[in-house]
């Protein structure tokens, strides 16, 4: 089973959302058949990489609150990451664009390391504060998942892998996303949003589910409907022609 993560590295619920899935597929009996993959989605394509504005600054200013109340919305979300097993500093994170970030995990994924880094930069943001914009983090935190610093600085100080960043994102339009994260179980269903765990085993489950060529029923059953996740909760995709 191939499950597609859309999700932006400056996004608190993107990383609250993949430790929940991973939580479950920890407890799922099929996880060693299950393969993960992260997809870029841009929250803000025209952030600015060093806007000089601490988090708090940065809520305040997009949602026009107080800088108490944005200070406030911190502490929620430090909250809500402690459901899901992590400890953010949200406050101590640093607002910049994400597409070098993206750009690097894509490169990350010719060389087998994609799941690594994406976790990696994750921490980095939401845990340690540090600056995912800068090219020397970049690279730095490439090297701490056993990628080649040099290798990484060169990507990073080009234009490789844009094309690839761009594409995840208009191909995560056009199956109708409109924010991150957002969870797409082989072609055929979907979780928006970071959901509860119920929501995820309830998602893989009817995936895993599906992949059988035929299903075995009772005399007196009916046949299944093959209702998706189709509630307040989640949404389903249409299968694509690969999947028919």
């Amino acid at each position: 089973m191939n499950i597609e993560i859309w999700s932006d590295f400056m996004c608190p619920f993107c990383y609250i959302g993949k430790r929940r899935l991973e939580n479950v597929l920890a407890q799922f009996p099929h996880r060693d058949e299950v393969k993960l993959q992260f997809k870029s989605f841009e929250l803000d394509p025209n952030a600015e990489v060093n806007s000089g504005k601490t988090n708090t600054d940065y809520l305040s200013t997009k949602y026009n609150i107080s800088v108490e109340q944005a200070q406030g919305m911190n502490a929620q979300m430090n909250a809500n990451a402690r459901t899901a097993g992590l400890e953010y500093n949200i406050d101590a994170m640093i607002p910049t664009n994400s597409f070098s970030a993206h750009r690097l995990t894509h490169w990350a994924d010719t060389q087998g390391k994609a799941l690594e880094l994406s976790e990696r930069l994750f921490q980095a943001v939401f845990i340690e504060g540090k600056h995912a914009g800068d090219p020397d983090v970049l690279a730095q935190l490439a090297e701490d998942v056993g990628l080649d610093r040099n290798a990484a600085a060169e990507v990073l100080s080009g234009n490789q892998f844009s094309d690839n960043v761009r594409a995840d994102q208009a191909e995560g339009e056009q199956l109708g996303i409109r924010g991150v994260p957002f969870f797409v179980f082989d072609r055929k269903f979907a979780v928006s949003g970071a959901q509860p765990d119920e929501v995820f085993l309830d998602a893989i489950q009817k995936a895993w589910d599906e992949r059988s060529p035929f299903t075995m029923v009772e005399s007196n059953s009916t046949e299944a409907d093959g209702s998706g996740v189709c509630t307040d909760e989640g949404c389903e995709v249409p299968p694509s022609d690969s999947n028919k």
